[in-house]
């Protein structure tokens, strides 16, 4: 598959098998993190799933979408080597320690941790890189001995014209779905009892 297959392919799969989980999760009083595991070889979904703290603080979207993982019977659960690991938002460190324990040796996002902050007024994930790992935005190591993790973003910025033509318009779609959810979550963030909410 092309770059450009792949990049479209993932846009599929969070607007169509992340963002209606995370409607519903955002509508519960969870944030609005979401995640999914693809097949490498046919890029099929797994699982997708989304946040729900909710009910459990630990569950962000994606140790929520590895719970789910891990309880598919062990004859439908492809190797984690052998799949694509999706996330709408750059993982928290929660998260990061959770996609490495998980033996994924990849992982793919659309918004960053600047976008969390900035865009969706969820700074948390910054503020703990800096404040327990005295690290600074992006100070994590992107590619390591675990995974390498890919910026949908900047993986756009790189294809050929027309192609990071449509990629901008599809970001823009699903920054502005993004952006309804982010303002549903922020109305209502006072009714639940997150912890970090």
């Amino acid at each position: 598959m092309t770059d450009a297959s792949l990049i479209d392919r993932l846009f599929d799969v969070i607007e169509h098998d992340i963002v209606p989980k995370t409607e519903q999760g955002v509508a519960r009083g969870n944030k609005l993190f979401g995640a999914a595991v693809l097949r490498k070889g046919d890029l099929s979904v797994v699982v997708a799933e989304t946040n729900g703290e909710t009910e459990n603080p630990l569950w962000h979207g994606e140790v929520h979408c590895l719970k789910r993982f891990y309880e598919l019977p062990k004859a439908d659960r492809p190797d984690t080597r052998d799949c694509l690991f999706l996330a709408t938002h750059e993982p928290c460190s929660l998260c990061l320690s959770a996609i490495t324990w998980s033996g994924f040796d990849n992982f793919y996002y659309l918004f960053s941790h600047e976008d969390s902050r900035d865009s969706f007024a969820i700074p948390h994930d910054l503020r703990i890189l800096k404040e327990v790992f005295t690290l600074d935005p992006g100070g994590y190591n992107a590619e390591n001995a675990y995974w390498k993790s890919y910026s949908i973003r900047k993986l756009a910025r790189q294809l050929p014209d027309a192609g990071r033509l449509e990629a901008e318009r599809r970001i823009a779609a699903i920054a502005a779905e993004y952006d309804r959810l982010s303002e549903i979550y922020q109305s209502g963030k006072s009714d639940n009892d997150i912890p970090l909410s």
